[in-house]
């Protein structure tokens, strides 16, 4: 081989003949629209490296994994759960379904104890109310049925309420309960179940009034109010005293 001193020099555009060629490595343009990688901060990756889960089986976080305050409590990712499990799997939370499972859980024994009907609330028929409303012609007639109604659930609602206001009660919890507790919001739907009541009767005699004793039309925009008038002036008064002569 010959020394360099002896190669003449490569003119422009030519490769150098003592010079190896090395394979070129072809870069792909990425496209304009997908942003690009930003470098993840040192402390996160610490962050992320340290709570890393040593079992394979258990879901993987990206930088803590939540306090599991139960043994049966589920984790949820993002792949075919509903918005309750996103949340619970975002904020390291339980689930409505977890609560409710692991109560009716604690709850056996009692139940045993104390059976309570499996079938729910017998469910009124309302055929012969939705018929009578569907050929009803005038307000009246419409207003007898609702009247009707009303009447026959007044005891099943009132009912519940007085439940509800037994729960908030319990344990006395409510002396002490401040706004917007569990013992405040069970008092609340308490009154709200009679509310409907109160709202459907209201909705009711709106529309007989409308039929039986309307609001007198408004005058109408042409002719405009009527400028009230001057009192009558007062009578006039006999003179007194004698009449002069002629």
């Amino acid at each position: 081989m010959l020394p360099s001193s002896c190669v003449a020099p490569p003119t422009p555009g030519q490769r150098h003949p003592l010079r190896p060629r090395l394979p070129r490595r072809r870069v792909r343009p990425a496209p304009a629209d997908r942003p690009r990688p930003r470098a993840r901060p040192s402390h996160l990756c610490r962050a992320a490296a340290a709570s890393r889960p040593t079992d394979p089986d258990r879901p993987r976080l990206l930088f803590q994994e939540p306090i599991l305050r139960d043994p049966d409590f589920e984790l949820y990712d993002n792949v075919g759960r509903d918005a309750d499990q996103i949340a619970a799997a975002r904020y390291g939370i339980a689930t409505d379904n977890d609560l409710l499972r692991w109560a009716k859980r604690d709850a056996g024994d009692f139940l045993a104890r104390h059976p309570l009907p499996e079938q729910d609330l017998p469910s009124p028929d309302l055929t012969p109310y939705l018929d009578a409303l569907a050929a009803a012609e005038t307000p009246a007639e419409a207003s007898a049925v609702t009247q009707h109604l009303l009447d026959a659930a007044h005891p099943l609602l009132h009912a519940i309420s007085d439940y509800l206001v037994a729960a908030a009660r319990w344990r006395d919890q409510n002396r002490t309960a401040e706004p917007g507790s569990p013992p405040k919001m069970l008092m609340t739907a308490a009154s709200r179940s009679l509310s409907v009541l109160a709202l459907a009767y209201q909705a009711d005699l709106a529309i007989l009034r409308a039929e039986y004793d309307p609001a007198p039309a408004p005058p109408s925009p042409q002719q405009g109010p009527k400028a009230p008038g001057l009192p009558p002036s007062p009578p006039s008064t006999p003179p007194t005293g004698p009449a002069p002569g002629r």
